[in-house]
């Protein structure tokens, strides 16, 4: 089978929402918990399977911090790792060569991908993101607004915490 055969299948085993927007390209969403979607790429080149998804936007401050918590998360990551892209913005990066692609390993890779986005989301975002977290959460807060989907962060940014 052709990879780009074996990966169609893998989606519809899995029943993951995706696009083919050009031969060879797929675009699937990976539902999540902490980060509600991840949206993946697995492009086909002429030796390997390039995979690629989007972890957030560049942080707003303790980029030291930041930086280091991904770099050390790297070493024990599968098949790929987290980079950055020429504006800053973070991604998660990998390359597998086209003979490796199977059924299993496309689930074991878009797996990895939603794990490494997901279960780093939270503690990435309070690195780089906290003062603008305090300020949004204080907003919403006067505002009468939802703080549902801030609840990960009630921990430093619910003032009856701090």
């Amino acid at each position: 089978m052709r990879p780009e055969e074996i990966i169609e299948a893998a989606l519809a085993e899995a029943e993951l929402s995706h696009e083919n927007p050009r031969p060879g390209a797929y675009l699937v969403k990976l539902p999540g918990h902490h980060k509600l979607a991840t949206m993946a790429w697995l492009v086909v080149g002429e030796h390997s399977l390039h995979i690629e998804a989007f972890f957030c936007r560049q942080p707003d401050e303790n980029h030291a911090a930041f930086y280091r918590f991904l770099l050390e998360r790297n070493g024990r990551m599968y098949g790929m790792g987290f980079a950055l892209d020429p504006v800053g913005d973070v991604y998660v990066v990998g390359r597998v060569a086209l003979a490796s692609v199977s059924p299993d390993e496309i689930d074991r890779l878009l797996g990895c991908v939603l794990t490494y986005c997901d279960e780093n989301f939270d503690r990435a975002l309070e690195l780089g993101f906290k003062s603008s977290i305090l300020k949004e959460w204080d907003w919403r807060e006067k505002r009468g607004e939802s703080l549902a989907n801030l609840q990960a962060f009630a921990s430093f940014a619910d003032p009856a915490r701090r």
